[in-house]
């Protein structure tokens, strides 16, 4: 068997590992962004209470009579609609910091 002229050189160069670090870091930063949790739970708010709310205005006087005269589905949905946008305002003025590289060391901000 060959042994290889340079057994601690795996054919890559330094630049080439920098690149591909550089590049994982920013998908996942971008992946970070995409998945964030409010963004996904303020959409489903949203639009389920798009829902419930278009239920809420059209429901019929049987409907309401059968919850004592509350329109629950109206209420419902606007309490939806609110913390379903309350959740995307949010994850706008508050969006998820990128990760912190470990060799330079803590960010000032």
């Amino acid at each position: 068997m060959q042994e290889p002229e340079n057994p601690g050189r795996s054919g890559y160069s330094e630049n080439d590992v920098q690149r591909e670090v550089t590049d994982l870091e920013s998908r996942s930063a971008t992946a970070a962004r995409i998945f964030d949790l409010r963004r996904i739970i303020g959409g489903l708010f949203v639009l389920y209470g798009v829902i419930v709310t278009v239920t809420g205005i059209t429901d019929s006087q049987a409907a309401i009579d059968k919850a004592q005269g509350v329109n629950i589905n109206l209420w419902t949905g606007t309490g939806m609609l609110v913390l379903g946008v309350f959740f995307l305002v949010w994850m706008k003025l508050r969006p998820v910091a990128p990760p912190e590289d470990p060799r330079e060391g803590p960010r000032e901000d």
